[in-house]
């Protein structure tokens, strides 16, 4: 690798470098490289810059979807062909990316995951590889997407704990996520999160110090992002398996479907968007008696915060919604147990019913949580937000309806889309928009919308019939 220092100024350091990559990229064509080279509509190339530098900026913390780019405006990345296997050549790359002129080994690692899911989606899109027309169909493109990516491990017994939670949390709930994670850790557990900062790193960097105490080796820490999501949340440095997946439906699919057991930290829309999402699941009739253990938690500091949730889950979906989880405060021993015990239930049942261990075949996603949603002001208009619905249809619309807020907060195509046509209308039930207003400005008087210190948060919604 030669990398040259670019030139110094008041802008961030940047390198220019030309690196092999590492970590296992299999070869590439030369149709699937020029592709990774065209800036058009039709090509790869927009994609492959934006996520190569969520990546190069690994640690950096932003809401802004567009100020990665404002900071490093004339980063380029491109994959060339060599007669001895492809190299990757960066252009003004953010310096914090390398060290003595090296790029440091793990962003290596990650930029080749960014390669290597962006040219398999795109091949197999192209190809017609992937069957989206029905609900099998996209679960076999999620498990081929895994695959392709070496993140589905046979031979493991069942181990993989989830954990969501925001990105902007306060101090005491990131350490209490470390304490977590460093209790999950020493009784062997593996850690997969949506790869940022926040609950999603906290848990990671416990369950290291406990992997090591233990002894530990072949340690997982599985990142699991999206396009429209990453510039916002850049993998934080502890993931050592990154997975991006084509859009929010596939990425929280593969989630539940890797996944042994859940533990939800404090979070804002983004994470009560994924609790609607599972519990919706767990909700259907056909999932009835399938263990899939699931634990709310956070430090004394957070029981507020829990008391929202349940409040709001069980005014819309019910009381009996309370059997699906359980809320553990202040107690790491304790979440780490429950969560033991329930992988335990996992794995009898799997072994009962001949199920893979490495990917949950016998959950039944609907269709409705698995076809892409595109959070237009119509399309959020027109959400069916109605207490006569099956509580997993309402799930599944609640579930759109924070992903609409998600996308007007921190993706680009949502942002725009507010900046052009003002905030979201949101209505239904009047009893469900009370409670969904309450809990939002909870979010925001918690700065669980923005990240503390920012600008005054401007919301993109507005909740109607309250």
């Amino acid at each position: 690798m030669n990398a040259v220092p670019a030139d110094r100024s008041s802008k961030p350091a940047t390198v220019s470098a030309r690196v092999s990559p590492a970590g296992g990229l299999d070869i590439l064509s030369r149709n699937e490289v020029a592709r990774l080279r065209d800036a058009s509509g039709s090509g790869m190339h927009v994609l492959l810059r934006r996520c190569a530098l969520a990546v190069l900026t690994s640690g950096n913390i932003s809401d802004e979807p567009g100020s990665m780019f404002e900071q490093y405006p004339d980063f380029d990345i491109q994959v060339l062909q060599q007669d001895r296997g492809i190299k990757i050549e960066l252009t003004h790359a953010p310096a914090q990316a390398f060290v003595d002129g090296h790029i440091i080994r793990g962003i290596n690692e990650l930029l080749v995951a960014v390669i290597r899911d962006i040219v398999y989606v795109s091949t197999q899109l192209e190809q017609g590889g992937f069957d989206l027309d029905d609900s099998v169909g996209l679960t076999h493109a999620v498990f081929e997407i895994l695959r392709n990516a070496r993140i589905l491990k046979p031979q493991i017994d069942p181990n993989l704990v989830v954990c969501w939670g925001g990105h902007s949390i306060s101090r005491d709930e990131y350490e209490y996520t470390k304490q977590v994670g460093y209790q999950l850790g020493l009784r062997g557990l593996d850690i997969c999160t949506g790869c940022g900062p926040g609950a999603m790193k906290g848990p990671m960097k416990g369950a290291t110090i406990a992997h090591a105490k233990q002894r530990r080796r072949n340690n997982r820490y599985i990142g699991v992002t999206e396009p429209g999501i990453i510039a916002a949340e850049s993998p934080n440095p502890i993931v050592n398996q990154l997975v991006i997946m084509p859009d929010i439906e596939k990425r929280l699919e593969a989630f539940v479907r890797m996944g042994h057991g859940i533990i939800v930290f404090p979070g804002g829309v983004g994470t009560a968007e994924e609790i609607l999402y599972l519990l919706g699941i767990l909700l259907h009739p056909d999932n009835a008696g399938i263990p899939f253990p699931l634990v709310f938690t956070g430090p004394s500091q957070s029981a507020a915060y829990f008391e929202q949730i349940d409040h709001f889950l069980r005014l819309t979906l019910g009381d009996t919604v309370a059997q699906h989880y359980q809320i553990i405060v202040d107690d790491p021993d304790a979440v780490a147990r429950a969560m033991v015990r329930g992988i335990d239930k996992v794995r009898n049942h799997r072994l009962d019913n001949k199920d893979a261990f490495f990917f949950n075949w016998a959950l039944s996603i609907p269709f409705a949580f698995q076809v892409p949603f595109r959070p237009t002001h119509e399309a959020m208009r027109n959400l069916a937000i109605h207490h006569d619905r099956p509580r997993h249809e309402l799930a599944a619309d609640l579930r759109r309806a924070f992903s609409g807020i998600v996308a007007g907060n921190v993706k680009e195509e949502g942002v725009r889309a507010i900046q052009q046509n003002g905030p979201f209308d949101i209505d239904g039930d009047p009893a469900i928009m009370r409670a969904l207003d309450n809990l939002l400005k909870a979010f925001v008087q918690q700065d669980r919308m923005k990240l503390p210190g920012g600008a005054a948060y401007v919301p993109c919604y507005r909740v109607r019939s309250v």
